[in-house]
């Protein structure tokens, strides 16, 4: 089943530490486009489908519309709500009894509470699932952001989420570039958008003109004051959003220079040297090969040093609460018969090595339950 919005669904893709977010921001701010905070829908719930049995049954597709309207990691987007309801509003609001027709409700929920007439949305590893997103959406339109990789990785390794050495940052961001080029390939001009962060940051004005047309919209200058929005001035009193909180600056430009020992330059060249070109920047130094035991080493020492870390200051261990939760829902709908392993379609990322940082998973389960990380579902500041 799939939707043809009359108003174009927009979805913002790129790496993490990429500009998705300032480009969320921005386009938040157009007079008619409505974006909120990170939902991460896709990753999390459209690869799992089949757990929640024949969604055409009411109570199947209740139990995956209350998954998703609670699980929102800004609860509710701060639209005023009433909880006791809101699960009734949403299922009466959908089109369709599918993923499509909840994810759609939802948006367009929030777009009529903020008054305008077209909703986009924004999750960086949505970049997994284009495929998927036509299937729901084919009139859909992607804006995809690149950032160099070398920068994007040192700002990973700068904060309180994601990758934590050189290896798995570069890893990380090799694969997020990896899996779109079929689809710049394959989709029309009228679909698919490359967006430099360098131009964004160094001429917002042309950039964020180029989006516009792309989308079929009239320019609006009230994108370049992003910065006095709701959700940036939120994200901008995080350490690790603080820049949201200014206009756009080019001082973020070119950070691995500083924050990237030579050696991570050379490992970050070897792991992801052909897609950074391919992208557009140019590799400065030769790359160093990494044993397949160095390798290994990187990649245990990155999971545990995630989930140690995940319930410290800045950690997300309310967000990765309710993954866990929302993983344990899927065993025990299992184990109460309303699916079977036989079940799970047979594509990627179920069953891949890969699976839990495409989902979104800020630490491995297998050492979350090594460590005996607690979880904790409320917290006293921003959850993004």
């Amino acid at each position: 089943m799939s939707l043809l919005n009359k108003e174009r669904p927009i979805f913002i893709l790129g790496a993490e530490r990429s500009g998705t977010t300032l480009l969320m921001a921005m386009l938040g701010f157009h007079r008619r486009i409505a974006v909120p905070e990170v939902v991460w829908y896709y990753p999390r719930f459209r690869p799992y489908l089949h757990t929640y049995g024949d969604l055409s049954q009411p109570e199947n597709f209740r139990t995956l519309a209350e998954e998703m309207i609670f699980g929102l990691k800004t609860p509710f987007w701060g639209m005023p709500i009433n909880p006791a309801t809101i699960v009734d509003e949403i299922v009466g609001r959908a089109r369709e009894q599918s993923f499509a027709g909840l994810f759609d409700a939802m948006l367009g929920k929030y777009a009529e509470h903020v008054g305008k007439p077209r909703w986009g949305e924004k999750t960086p590893y949505n970049l997994f699932f284009v495929g998927e997103i036509l299937e729901d959406f084919p009139n859909a339109q992607f804006v995809f952001i690149t950032r160099d990789g070398r920068d994007a990785s040192a700002d990973y390794l700068e904060s309180s989420f994601g990758p934590t050495n050189i290896y798995a940052a570069a890893y990380a961001w090799k694969r997020s570039q990896n899996a779109v080029e079929e689809w710049r390939d394959k989709l029309p001009a009228d679909q698919w958008l490359d967006v430099a962060y360098e131009a964004l940051a160094r001429d917002p004005d042309a950039v964020l003109r180029q989006v516009a047309d792309f989308l079929g919209e009239e320019y609006d200058p009230a994108m370049l004051d992003f910065h006095a929005g709701e959700i940036a001035r939120k994200r901008g009193e995080q350490r690790d959003h603080a820049p949201l909180g200014e206009p756009a600056t080019t001082q973020y430009i070119g950070i691995h220079r500083n924050l990237l020992s030579l050696r991570d330059q050379r490992i970050f060249a070897w792991v992801a040297g052909r897609e950074l070109e391919a992208a557009g920047y140019r590799s400065e130094v030769e790359p160093l090969p990494l044993t397949d035991q160095e390798v290994a080493r990187y990649i245990e020492l990155d999971g545990r040093t995630r989930a140690a870390t995940i319930d410290a200051e800045d950690g997300h261990i309310t967000y990765e609460s309710y993954n866990d939760w929302l993983v344990d829902q899927r065993l025990a709908r299992r184990r109460a018969g309303v699916w079977r392993e036989q079940d799970a379609p047979a594509h990627f990322p179920l069953g891949h090595s890969d699976e839990e940082l495409v989902t979104g998973q800020r630490a491995p389960r297998r050492w979350k339950e090594y460590f005996s990380i607690k979880r904790r579902y409320t917290s006293d500041k921003v959850v993004l």
